[in-house]
Protein backbone atom coordinates (compact mmCIF):
# COMPACT_ATOMS: atom_id res chain seq x y z
CA UNK A 1 0.00 0.00 0.00
CA UNK A 2 1.41 3.24 -0.94
CA UNK A 3 2.42 5.73 1.62
CA UNK A 4 2.69 3.47 4.63
CA UNK A 5 6.12 2.56 6.80
CA UNK A 6 8.54 0.83 4.33
CA UNK A 7 10.25 -1.13 7.30
CA UNK A 8 8.55 -5.10 7.74
CA UNK A 9 11.59 -6.39 10.22
CA UNK A 10 12.09 -5.83 14.11
CA UNK A 11 14.37 -4.24 15.47
CA UNK A 12 16.15 -6.15 18.51
CA UNK A 13 19.10 -4.50 20.06
CA UNK A 14 20.14 -2.09 17.84
CA UNK A 15 20.04 -4.32 14.94
CA UNK A 16 17.00 -4.87 12.16
CA UNK A 17 16.56 -8.35 12.12
CA UNK A 18 14.39 -10.59 9.30
CA UNK A 19 12.90 -13.45 10.96
CA UNK A 20 11.90 -16.92 8.94
CA UNK A 21 8.01 -16.75 8.53
CA UNK A 22 6.01 -13.63 7.38
CA UNK A 23 2.24 -12.85 8.87
CA UNK A 24 -0.34 -10.63 7.20
CA UNK A 25 -1.23 -7.32 8.56
CA UNK A 26 -5.47 -7.14 7.06
CA UNK A 27 -6.77 -3.80 6.90
CA UNK A 28 -10.30 -3.65 8.45
CA UNK A 29 -11.94 -1.87 6.19
CA UNK A 30 -12.08 -3.60 3.11
CA UNK A 31 -10.09 -6.92 4.06
CA UNK A 32 -7.53 -6.25 2.18
CA UNK A 33 -4.08 -7.37 3.29
CA UNK A 34 -1.83 -4.16 3.79
CA UNK A 35 1.35 -6.13 3.98
CA UNK A 36 3.30 -9.14 5.71
CA UNK A 37 5.31 -8.42 7.96
CA UNK A 38 8.56 -10.56 9.55
CA UNK A 39 7.77 -12.63 12.68
CA UNK A 40 10.36 -11.81 15.12
CA UNK A 41 11.60 -14.98 15.76
CA UNK A 42 11.38 -16.91 19.24
CA UNK A 43 15.47 -16.95 19.80
CA UNK A 44 15.75 -13.18 19.07
CA UNK A 45 12.71 -12.11 21.12
CA UNK A 46 14.82 -14.17 24.33
CA UNK A 47 17.85 -11.56 22.80
CA UNK A 48 16.26 -8.79 23.34
CA UNK A 49 14.88 -9.60 27.26
CA UNK A 50 18.92 -10.62 27.77
CA UNK A 51 20.20 -7.25 25.68
CA UNK A 52 17.76 -5.24 27.62
CA UNK A 53 19.27 -6.35 30.82
CA UNK A 54 22.57 -6.28 29.84
CA UNK A 55 22.22 -2.57 29.09
CA UNK A 56 20.17 -2.19 32.33
CA UNK A 57 23.23 -3.84 34.36
CA UNK A 58 26.00 -2.25 32.58
CA UNK A 59 24.22 1.23 33.10
CA UNK A 60 24.80 2.58 29.62
CA UNK A 61 21.74 4.16 29.96
CA UNK A 62 20.28 4.03 33.51
CA UNK A 63 23.73 5.76 34.68
CA UNK A 64 23.13 8.75 31.95
CA UNK A 65 22.34 12.08 33.62
CA UNK A 66 18.46 12.89 32.99
CA UNK A 67 19.69 16.18 30.81
CA UNK A 68 21.19 13.86 28.27
CA UNK A 69 18.71 11.31 28.14
CA UNK A 70 16.28 13.90 27.77
CA UNK A 71 18.70 15.22 25.21
CA UNK A 72 18.24 11.39 22.82
CA UNK A 73 14.20 10.90 23.90
CA UNK A 74 13.34 14.64 21.88
CA UNK A 75 15.61 13.76 18.94
CA UNK A 76 13.71 10.14 19.15
CA UNK A 77 10.33 11.98 19.28
CA UNK A 78 11.67 14.24 16.53
CA UNK A 79 12.37 11.32 13.74
CA UNK A 80 8.91 10.33 14.91
CA UNK A 81 7.63 13.81 13.68
CA UNK A 82 9.37 13.65 10.50
CA UNK A 83 7.70 10.29 9.66
CA UNK A 84 4.07 12.21 9.97
CA UNK A 85 2.85 11.41 6.75
CA UNK A 86 3.77 7.37 6.26
CA UNK A 87 3.10 6.98 9.82
CA UNK A 88 -0.78 8.27 9.39
CA UNK A 89 -1.11 6.37 6.36
CA UNK A 90 -0.07 3.40 8.23
CA UNK A 91 -2.57 4.08 10.96
CA UNK A 92 -5.10 4.58 8.96
CA UNK A 93 -4.43 1.40 6.93
CA UNK A 94 -3.78 -1.33 9.90
CA UNK A 95 -6.56 -0.23 12.66
CA UNK A 96 -9.09 1.58 10.57
CA UNK A 97 -9.17 4.89 11.88
CA UNK A 98 -10.23 8.11 10.09
CA UNK A 99 -6.87 10.20 9.39
CA UNK A 100 -8.24 13.13 11.39
CA UNK A 101 -8.00 11.26 14.17
CA UNK A 102 -4.81 9.14 13.47
CA UNK A 103 -3.21 12.71 13.47
CA UNK A 104 -4.80 14.30 15.97
CA UNK A 105 -5.56 11.97 18.39
CA UNK A 106 -2.69 9.71 17.89
CA UNK A 107 -0.08 11.12 16.18
CA UNK A 108 -0.39 14.82 17.61
CA UNK A 109 -1.40 14.02 20.97
CA UNK A 110 0.99 10.97 21.21
CA UNK A 111 4.25 13.30 20.81
CA UNK A 112 2.87 16.28 22.99
CA UNK A 113 2.17 13.60 25.80
CA UNK A 114 5.67 12.21 24.80
CA UNK A 115 7.01 15.67 25.03
CA UNK A 116 5.23 16.78 27.98
CA UNK A 117 6.44 13.72 29.77
CA UNK A 118 10.39 14.66 29.61
CA UNK A 119 9.41 18.38 30.52
CA UNK A 120 7.45 16.58 34.03
CA UNK A 121 10.44 14.42 34.81
CA UNK A 122 12.92 17.35 34.62
CA UNK A 123 10.71 19.31 36.74
CA UNK A 124 10.74 16.07 39.78
CA UNK A 125 12.44 15.63 42.43
CA UNK A 126 14.16 12.10 42.48
CA UNK A 127 16.12 12.29 45.49
CA UNK A 128 14.71 14.26 48.12
CA UNK A 129 15.02 14.05 51.99
CA UNK A 130 12.74 12.25 53.97
CA UNK A 131 10.54 13.48 56.76
CA UNK A 132 11.64 11.45 59.75
CA UNK A 133 10.99 13.65 63.04
CA UNK A 134 14.64 15.16 63.93
CA UNK A 135 14.90 12.95 68.03
CA UNK A 136 14.16 9.88 65.69
CA UNK A 137 16.99 11.26 63.52
CA UNK A 138 19.06 12.04 66.82
CA UNK A 139 19.15 8.98 68.84
CA UNK A 140 19.73 6.91 65.41
CA UNK A 141 22.69 9.05 64.74
CA UNK A 142 21.52 9.53 61.41
CA UNK A 143 23.03 12.37 59.51
CA UNK A 144 20.96 11.62 56.10
CA UNK A 145 17.74 9.96 55.68
CA UNK A 146 17.04 10.16 51.89
CA UNK A 147 13.64 8.73 49.45
CA UNK A 148 15.45 7.62 45.91
CA UNK A 149 13.71 7.36 42.81
CA UNK A 150 15.36 4.56 40.67
CA UNK A 151 14.82 2.83 37.92
CA UNK A 152 12.83 -0.64 37.85
CA UNK A 153 14.85 -2.40 35.40
CA UNK A 154 13.91 -4.05 32.58
CA UNK A 155 10.45 -3.26 31.37
CA UNK A 156 7.90 -5.05 28.66
CA UNK A 157 5.39 -2.63 27.20
CA UNK A 158 2.75 -4.79 25.69
CA UNK A 159 -0.07 -2.25 23.47
CA UNK A 160 -3.32 -2.48 21.89
CA UNK A 161 -4.24 -2.32 18.60
CA UNK A 162 -6.84 0.75 18.88
CA UNK A 163 -4.03 3.60 20.16
CA UNK A 164 -0.68 2.18 18.89
CA UNK A 165 1.19 5.09 18.69
CA UNK A 166 -0.46 6.70 22.14
CA UNK A 167 -0.04 4.06 24.17
CA UNK A 168 3.64 3.37 23.54
CA UNK A 169 4.28 6.90 23.45
CA UNK A 170 2.99 6.73 27.35
CA UNK A 171 4.58 3.62 28.09
CA UNK A 172 8.05 3.74 26.34
CA UNK A 173 8.82 7.09 26.67
CA UNK A 174 8.22 7.54 30.93
CA UNK A 175 10.00 4.19 31.13
CA UNK A 176 13.05 5.58 29.19
CA UNK A 177 13.40 8.59 30.64
CA UNK A 178 13.63 7.06 34.30
CA UNK A 179 16.31 4.81 33.15
CA UNK A 180 15.09 1.72 31.94
CA UNK A 181 15.23 -0.55 29.07
CA UNK A 182 12.34 -1.52 27.26
CA UNK A 183 11.37 -4.13 24.84
CA UNK A 184 7.99 -3.04 23.17
CA UNK A 185 5.36 -5.58 21.71
CA UNK A 186 2.84 -3.83 19.74
CA UNK A 187 -1.11 -6.03 19.03
CA UNK A 188 -0.30 -8.54 16.34
CA UNK A 189 -3.27 -6.49 14.53
CA UNK A 190 -1.58 -3.18 14.10
CA UNK A 191 2.36 -4.14 14.50
CA UNK A 192 3.15 -2.06 11.33
CA UNK A 193 3.16 1.85 12.94
CA UNK A 194 5.33 0.98 16.44
CA UNK A 195 8.46 -0.19 13.75
CA UNK A 196 8.90 3.73 13.93
CA UNK A 197 10.17 3.41 17.34
CA UNK A 198 13.07 1.25 16.06
CA UNK A 199 13.68 3.91 13.52
CA UNK A 200 13.49 6.33 15.65
CA UNK A 201 16.33 4.39 18.39
CA UNK A 202 18.63 4.13 15.44
CA UNK A 203 17.98 7.75 14.46
CA UNK A 204 18.25 9.23 17.71
CA UNK A 205 21.77 7.25 18.95
CA UNK A 206 19.82 5.31 21.49
CA UNK A 207 22.44 2.65 22.70
CA UNK A 208 21.75 -0.92 21.69
CA UNK A 209 19.74 -2.82 24.30
CA UNK A 210 17.68 -0.03 25.47
CA UNK A 211 14.80 -0.44 23.43
CA UNK A 212 13.60 -3.03 21.02
CA UNK A 213 10.48 -3.81 19.12
CA UNK A 214 9.24 -7.29 18.74
CA UNK A 215 6.13 -8.08 16.26
CA UNK A 216 4.45 -11.47 16.60
CA UNK A 217 1.26 -12.73 15.03
CA UNK A 218 0.56 -14.82 18.39
CA UNK A 219 0.80 -14.51 21.91
CA UNK A 220 4.33 -17.01 22.56
CA UNK A 221 6.11 -13.53 22.51
CA UNK A 222 4.24 -11.77 24.60
CA UNK A 223 3.91 -14.84 27.27
CA UNK A 224 7.88 -14.48 27.28
CA UNK A 225 7.77 -10.69 27.99
CA UNK A 226 5.47 -11.35 30.80
CA UNK A 227 7.28 -14.33 32.56
CA UNK A 228 10.92 -14.06 32.06
CA UNK A 229 12.99 -13.79 34.75
CA UNK A 230 14.93 -10.71 33.59
CA UNK A 231 11.94 -8.79 33.33
CA UNK A 232 11.14 -6.67 35.61
CA UNK A 233 7.53 -4.84 34.93
CA UNK A 234 5.41 -5.59 32.61
CA UNK A 235 2.87 -2.59 31.35
CA UNK A 236 0.22 -3.47 29.45
CA UNK A 237 -2.98 -2.03 27.93
CA UNK A 238 -5.89 -4.23 27.00
CA UNK A 239 -8.92 -6.15 27.97
CA UNK A 240 -9.20 -7.40 31.62
CA UNK A 241 -9.31 -10.95 30.66
CA UNK A 242 -5.93 -10.51 29.66
CA UNK A 243 -4.71 -8.65 32.04
CA UNK A 244 -5.82 -11.24 34.24
CA UNK A 245 -3.68 -13.86 32.55
CA UNK A 246 -0.56 -11.56 32.53
CA UNK A 247 -0.69 -10.85 36.39
CA UNK A 248 -1.16 -14.76 36.78
CA UNK A 249 1.93 -15.06 34.30
CA UNK A 250 3.92 -12.40 36.28
CA UNK A 251 3.28 -13.69 39.90
CA UNK A 252 5.73 -16.90 39.93
CA UNK A 253 8.66 -13.91 39.47
CA UNK A 254 6.80 -11.26 41.43
CA UNK A 255 7.56 -8.16 38.79
CA UNK A 256 5.87 -5.06 38.70
CA UNK A 257 3.13 -5.20 36.60
CA UNK A 258 0.51 -1.96 35.49
CA UNK A 259 -2.16 -2.63 33.74
CA UNK A 260 -4.45 -0.25 31.69
CA UNK A 261 -7.43 -2.60 31.62
CA UNK A 262 -11.32 -2.88 30.15
CA UNK A 263 -14.38 0.05 31.70
CA UNK A 264 -17.54 0.00 31.45
CA UNK A 265 -18.20 3.81 31.89
CA UNK A 266 -21.02 5.95 32.62
CA UNK A 267 -21.89 9.05 31.52
CA UNK A 268 -24.27 10.86 34.32
CA UNK A 269 -26.64 13.86 33.13
CA UNK A 270 -28.21 15.83 35.61
CA UNK A 271 -31.88 17.14 35.27
CA UNK A 272 -30.49 20.39 33.63
CA UNK A 273 -28.20 18.98 30.97
CA UNK A 274 -29.94 16.54 29.47
CA UNK A 275 -29.96 18.62 26.16
CA UNK A 276 -26.17 17.48 25.77
CA UNK A 277 -26.77 13.99 26.05
CA UNK A 278 -27.07 13.92 22.24
CA UNK A 279 -23.30 14.94 21.80
CA UNK A 280 -21.88 13.08 24.53
CA UNK A 281 -23.47 9.96 22.97
CA UNK A 282 -21.97 11.12 19.66
CA UNK A 283 -18.53 10.85 21.44
CA UNK A 284 -18.71 7.73 22.10
CA UNK A 285 -18.98 6.16 18.88
CA UNK A 286 -17.44 9.03 16.17
CA UNK A 287 -14.04 8.28 14.82
CA UNK A 288 -13.09 5.60 17.12
CA UNK A 289 -16.42 3.09 16.54
CA UNK A 290 -16.81 2.98 19.87
CA UNK A 291 -13.20 0.73 20.48
CA UNK A 292 -11.96 2.92 23.49
CA UNK A 293 -11.16 1.69 26.76
CA UNK A 294 -12.83 5.01 28.45
CA UNK A 295 -15.65 5.10 26.15
CA UNK A 296 -18.87 6.09 28.13
CA UNK A 297 -21.12 3.45 26.63
CA UNK A 298 -23.40 3.64 29.76
CA UNK A 299 -25.79 7.17 29.71
CA UNK A 300 -27.76 7.62 32.88
CA UNK A 301 -30.36 9.92 32.74
CA UNK A 302 -33.60 10.89 34.41
CA UNK A 303 -36.17 8.52 34.15
CA UNK A 304 -38.70 10.91 33.37
CA UNK A 305 -37.06 12.01 30.42
CA UNK A 306 -35.61 9.13 28.91
CA UNK A 307 -37.81 8.60 25.91
CA UNK A 308 -36.61 12.43 24.88
CA UNK A 309 -33.03 11.39 25.26
CA UNK A 310 -33.45 8.11 23.33
CA UNK A 311 -35.17 9.92 20.49
CA UNK A 312 -32.53 12.51 20.70
CA UNK A 313 -29.71 10.11 20.23
CA UNK A 314 -31.76 7.94 17.66
CA UNK A 315 -31.56 10.88 15.33
CA UNK A 316 -27.56 12.29 16.17
CA UNK A 317 -26.61 8.52 15.50
CA UNK A 318 -28.44 8.69 12.27
CA UNK A 319 -26.55 11.02 10.99
CA UNK A 320 -23.48 9.51 11.49
CA UNK A 321 -22.14 8.10 8.06
CA UNK A 322 -20.56 4.95 8.37
CA UNK A 323 -17.57 3.92 5.48
CA UNK A 324 -14.37 3.40 4.54
CA UNK A 325 -12.37 5.98 7.01
CA UNK A 326 -10.18 7.65 3.59
CA UNK A 327 -13.69 8.82 2.86
CA UNK A 328 -14.26 12.34 3.64
CA UNK A 329 -17.62 11.46 4.56
CA UNK A 330 -17.47 9.41 7.03
CA UNK A 331 -17.72 9.72 10.53
CA UNK A 332 -17.54 6.13 11.88
CA UNK A 333 -15.36 3.57 10.33
CA UNK A 334 -14.61 -0.46 11.16
CA UNK A 335 -14.24 -2.44 13.93
CA UNK A 336 -10.93 -3.69 13.78
CA UNK A 337 -12.24 -7.84 12.98
CA UNK A 338 -14.83 -10.29 12.22
CA UNK A 339 -14.62 -11.76 15.98
CA UNK A 340 -15.27 -7.54 17.32
CA UNK A 341 -18.22 -7.19 15.13
CA UNK A 342 -19.42 -10.46 16.12
CA UNK A 343 -19.05 -9.03 19.69
CA UNK A 344 -21.26 -6.35 19.08
CA UNK A 345 -24.13 -8.49 17.33
CA UNK A 346 -23.69 -10.82 20.52
CA UNK A 347 -24.15 -8.20 22.96
CA UNK A 348 -26.98 -6.32 21.19
CA UNK A 349 -29.17 -9.86 20.85
CA UNK A 350 -28.15 -10.68 24.65
CA UNK A 351 -29.83 -6.98 25.80
CA UNK A 352 -32.61 -7.85 24.02
CA UNK A 353 -32.93 -11.02 24.94
CA UNK A 354 -33.00 -9.61 28.79
CA UNK A 355 -35.95 -7.09 28.57
CA UNK A 356 -33.85 -4.35 26.23
CA UNK A 357 -34.65 -3.03 23.25
CA UNK A 358 -33.00 -2.16 19.66
CA UNK A 359 -33.89 1.83 18.93
CA UNK A 360 -31.20 2.33 16.66
CA UNK A 361 -29.38 -0.23 14.52
CA UNK A 362 -28.13 -3.10 15.99
CA UNK A 363 -26.79 -4.61 12.97
CA UNK A 364 -24.32 -4.94 10.04
CA UNK A 365 -25.20 -1.51 7.44
CA UNK A 366 -25.76 -2.61 4.28
CA UNK A 367 -24.29 -1.34 1.32
CA UNK A 368 -20.56 -2.19 2.53
CA UNK A 369 -20.17 -5.93 1.32
CA UNK A 370 -16.63 -5.70 3.17
CA UNK A 371 -15.07 -4.62 5.82
CA UNK A 372 -15.67 -4.81 9.10
CA UNK A 373 -18.36 -2.23 9.85
CA UNK A 374 -21.43 -2.19 12.61
CA UNK A 375 -23.95 0.45 12.49
CA UNK A 376 -24.11 3.02 15.55
CA UNK A 377 -26.34 1.47 18.13
CA UNK A 378 -29.08 3.16 20.41
CA UNK A 379 -29.98 0.89 23.21
CA UNK A 380 -32.90 1.20 25.87
CA UNK A 381 -32.03 -0.83 28.72
CA UNK A 382 -34.62 -1.80 31.71
CA UNK A 383 -31.88 -1.88 34.49
CA UNK A 384 -28.22 -1.57 35.09
CA UNK A 385 -28.25 -5.26 35.45
CA UNK A 386 -28.77 -5.89 31.38
CA UNK A 387 -25.33 -8.13 29.96
CA UNK A 388 -24.72 -4.87 27.70
CA UNK A 389 -24.93 -2.99 30.85
CA UNK A 390 -22.56 -4.65 32.23
CA UNK A 391 -19.75 -5.79 29.95
CA UNK A 392 -17.78 -4.01 27.62
CA UNK A 393 -18.96 -4.35 24.33
CA UNK A 394 -15.67 -2.27 22.08
CA UNK A 395 -17.91 -1.05 19.68
CA UNK A 396 -19.89 1.25 18.78
CA UNK A 397 -23.29 0.61 21.07
CA UNK A 398 -24.58 2.75 23.52
CA UNK A 399 -27.02 1.55 26.50
CA UNK A 400 -29.39 4.22 28.10
CA UNK A 401 -31.03 3.74 31.52
CA UNK A 402 -33.37 6.07 33.29
CA UNK A 403 -32.52 6.36 36.80
CA UNK A 404 -34.95 7.93 39.89
CA UNK A 405 -32.68 10.43 41.54
CA UNK A 406 -28.96 11.23 41.61
CA UNK A 407 -27.96 8.83 44.47
CA UNK A 408 -29.88 6.28 41.85
CA UNK A 409 -27.36 7.42 39.32
CA UNK A 410 -24.10 7.26 41.09
CA UNK A 411 -25.61 3.52 42.50
CA UNK A 412 -26.07 2.58 39.01
CA UNK A 413 -22.69 3.89 38.09
CA UNK A 414 -20.66 2.21 40.69
CA UNK A 415 -22.73 -1.12 40.17
CA UNK A 416 -19.47 -2.50 37.69
CA UNK A 417 -16.53 -4.20 37.73
CA UNK A 418 -14.99 -1.58 35.89
CA UNK A 419 -13.69 1.66 37.00
CA UNK A 420 -11.85 3.43 34.15
CA UNK A 421 -13.37 6.12 33.81
CA UNK A 422 -17.07 8.59 33.94
CA UNK A 423 -18.63 11.73 33.01
CA UNK A 424 -21.46 14.44 34.68
CA UNK A 425 -22.95 17.03 33.02
CA UNK A 426 -24.60 19.74 35.03
CA UNK A 427 -25.17 23.25 34.40
CA UNK A 428 -24.85 23.50 38.24
CA UNK A 429 -21.18 22.67 38.09
CA UNK A 430 -21.11 22.39 42.42
CA UNK A 431 -23.89 19.57 41.79
CA UNK A 432 -22.13 17.79 39.03
CA UNK A 433 -18.98 18.01 40.97
CA UNK A 434 -20.14 16.58 44.23
CA UNK A 435 -21.68 13.67 41.89
CA UNK A 436 -18.54 12.91 40.31
CA UNK A 437 -16.76 12.29 43.79
CA UNK A 438 -18.72 9.80 44.44
CA UNK A 439 -18.07 7.86 41.36
CA UNK A 440 -15.29 4.74 42.05
CA UNK A 441 -13.26 5.44 38.92
CA UNK A 442 -9.88 6.50 38.05
CA UNK A 443 -10.96 9.27 36.24
CA UNK A 444 -14.19 11.45 36.27
CA UNK A 445 -14.63 14.59 33.57
CA UNK A 446 -17.37 17.12 34.69
CA UNK A 447 -18.63 19.27 31.53
CA UNK A 448 -15.09 18.70 30.20
CA UNK A 449 -12.01 16.48 29.47
CA UNK A 450 -8.09 16.59 29.82
CA UNK A 451 -5.63 14.64 28.17
CA UNK A 452 -2.19 15.47 29.57
CA UNK A 453 0.90 14.25 30.47
CA UNK A 454 0.81 16.18 33.51
CA UNK A 455 -2.95 14.62 34.54
CA UNK A 456 -2.67 10.60 35.48
CA UNK A 457 -5.22 7.85 34.34
CA UNK A 458 -6.23 4.43 35.43
CA UNK A 459 -8.41 1.96 36.79
CA UNK A 460 -10.64 1.03 40.12
CA UNK A 461 -11.50 -2.53 40.10
CA UNK A 462 -10.87 -4.96 37.01
CA UNK A 463 -9.90 -1.61 35.32
CA UNK A 464 -6.40 -2.11 36.20
CA UNK A 465 -3.59 -1.61 38.70
CA UNK A 466 -1.24 1.76 38.90
CA UNK A 467 -1.41 5.02 36.95
CA UNK A 468 0.18 6.31 33.36
CA UNK A 469 0.54 9.98 32.96
CA UNK A 470 1.45 12.62 35.48
CA UNK A 471 3.49 11.97 38.05
CA UNK A 472 1.88 8.84 39.32
CA UNK A 473 2.74 7.31 35.31
CA UNK A 474 6.64 8.06 36.02
CA UNK A 475 6.73 6.73 39.02
CA UNK A 476 5.49 3.72 38.04
CA UNK A 477 8.52 2.53 36.41
CA UNK A 478 10.98 3.62 39.34
CA UNK A 479 11.71 1.41 42.92
CA UNK A 480 11.97 3.55 46.02
CA UNK A 481 14.70 3.48 47.78
CA UNK A 482 15.47 4.53 51.94
CA UNK A 483 18.89 5.59 51.87
CA UNK A 484 20.11 6.53 55.36
CA UNK A 485 23.82 8.00 56.01
CA UNK A 486 25.06 7.90 59.39
CA UNK A 487 28.80 8.29 61.21
CA UNK A 488 30.70 4.75 61.91
CA UNK A 489 30.79 4.10 65.59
Amino acid sequence: MEGILSERRSYVAGKWVEGDEAFAVENPADESTVTELSATPPAEIERAVVEARHSFDDGVWADAAPAERARVLRAFLDHVEASRAALVATMVAEAGQPPSFAERAQFLAGLGLARGTIDLYLSMAHEEANPVPADELVRGRVALSLRRHEPVGVVSAITPYNGAIIMAMQKIVPALMAGNSVVLRPSPLTPLSSLVFGAAADAAGLPPGVLSVVVENGSAGAELLTTHPAVDMVSFTGSSAVGRRILAQAAPTIKHVGLELGGKSAQIYLPDAVHRAAAGAVAVVAATAGQACVAATRMLVPRERKDEVLDAVSQAYSALVVGAPTDPSTTLGPVISAAQRERCEHFVSLAVEHGGGVVRGGGRPGGLDRGYYFEPTVLDLPDNANPAAQEEIFGPVIGIIGYRDLDDAVRMANDSAYGLSGQVYGADTAAATAVARRLRTGAVNVNTALFSAYAPGGGYKQSGLGRERGTDGIRAYQEVKHLVVGELR
